[in-house]
């Protein structure tokens, strides 16, 4: 018996490091595959320019720009030392990005990716489409027309101002990206994934190699002119409305069956 008891020991030591080599070898693959990933050759996508708008519906609209310094030179053209040892001079990225038809109220810290520096740019305006006289935002074009019963906003996005800093470690699976937040139900859009996503968010993606060649960037979106916090409301509302007239209608039955029973009584 003792003998039995020391040989089951002895397989499950033997099972228990089996386990534990295939548990450190699957995990020093999941550090490889995440080392890759983020480094920009693997499954990590490398969005080096986005534009986000949040639109409203009177045409106003926040604006924020997340991108490489590397890009805000060779798409803007903006005079921005890009190199990965530069100083980030966030006072001189804020007088870029200032105009007339936007003020900036937010330049953030740079942050590195890829051997990169980053930075966020938050601005606001009162008409997106004058937003095409500021120079960083001129490549493209801003519109909001109403017609019949709906709102309908394009953007076309043309060719790229600079050319490619020298010394940038680009290797062309870098994205440029356009969101879109619309604040109303969408009836139609033209964005490549065919789908509105969470926060009626809608994007449209390009190659940046793509967008330093100067192949334009369409935009589409009709929606209605009613905005979806209005829409809710009103709807809670009449919700609301109905649950008190149901209410009201249940205390006056039980009163009036109440009133016949005791004239019965």
């Amino acid at each position: 018996m003792r003998a039995a008891g020391e040989s089951l020991k002895s397989r499950q030591y033997i099972i228990g490091i089996m386990v534990a080599r295939r548990a450190w070898h699957l995990a020093a693959a999941c550090t490889l595959l995440l080392g890759t990933g983020c480094s920009g050759g693997g499954l990590a996508r490398q969005y080096e320019y986005e534009e986000e708008v949040y639109l409203k519906l009177n045409g106003a609209a926040i604006v924020v720009v997340n991108a490489s310094l590397p890009a805000l030179a060779a798409l803007r053209g903006l005079p921005l030392d890009a190199s990965p040892t530069a100083r980030v001079d966030r006072e001189r990225v804020r007088q870029l990005f200032t105009s007339p038809a936007a003020r900036v109220t937010r330049v953030s810290r740079p942050w590195r990716r890829a051997g990169r520096r980053f930075v966020q740019v938050r601005l606001e305006t009162d008409d997106i489409r004058s937003l095409s006289e500021a120079p960083v935002f001129s490549w493209s074009r801003y519109r909001l027309d109403a017609r019949d019963q709906l709102l309908i906003y394009t953007q076309r996005m043309g060719a790229a101002a600079g050319a490619r800093p020298p010394g940038v470690n680009w290797v062309g699976s870098e994205i440029v990206a356009v969101r879109l937040h619309i604040p109303s139900r969408v009836e139609y859009h033209n964005a490549p994934s065919g789908s509105v996503e969470r926060g009626n968010i809608l994007s449209w993606e390009q190659p940046l190699g793509d967008r330093l060649a100067g192949k334009p960037v369409e935009i589409e979106v009709r929606m209605q002119r009613q905005s979806i916090l209005t829409r809710t409301l009103t709807v809670f509302g009449i919700a609301v409305a109905a649950a008190m007239l149901l209410l009201a209608a249940i205390v006056w039955w039980v009163r009036r069956k109440g009133s016949r029973l005791q004239a019965s009584a």
